[in-house]
């Protein structure tokens, strides 16, 4: 089994990366690989309630309750993005673990791909 790392870069009113990458992580997730999903800098938009559809795009927010259904963890936010742009995590959508830099290096390490959307 594979450990993949899913990172979210971009937010979501930018391009589809986001809502591709998410499938991606199930996808890969309903094939027995080991996901995590990491989100970092403008990624964190893609956890914020109606990001979508203030935008006019599909809710794909709605997908994230089933990230625990595919046994997709850890979830992770870089606590410098959600600092950058002055968000609580309370104000997130889904609860994720708020990590440093060094925690997410260490994990990053562990894994066998990273993908960046």
């Amino acid at each position: 089994m594979k450990q993949i790392a899913v990172i979210f870069r971009s937010a979501p009113h930018r391009n589809a990366r986001a809502r591709e990458g998410l499938e991606f992580a199930m996808l890969a997730a309903s094939l027995d690989q080991q996901v995590s999903l990491v989100f970092v800098d403008e990624g964190i938009f893609n956890l914020l309630p109606q990001q979508a559809e203030q935008i006019g795009n599909k809710d794909y927010l709605a997908t994230f309750k089933a990230v625990d259904f595919y046994d997709i963890e850890p979830v992770m936010i870089l606590d410098t993005a959600l600092t950058k742009f002055g968000i609580a995590a309370a104000q997130l959508s889904y609860a994720a673990d708020v990590v440093d830099q060094l925690s997410l290096q260490q994990h990053l390490q562990q894994v066998d791909e990273v993908l960046v959307f």
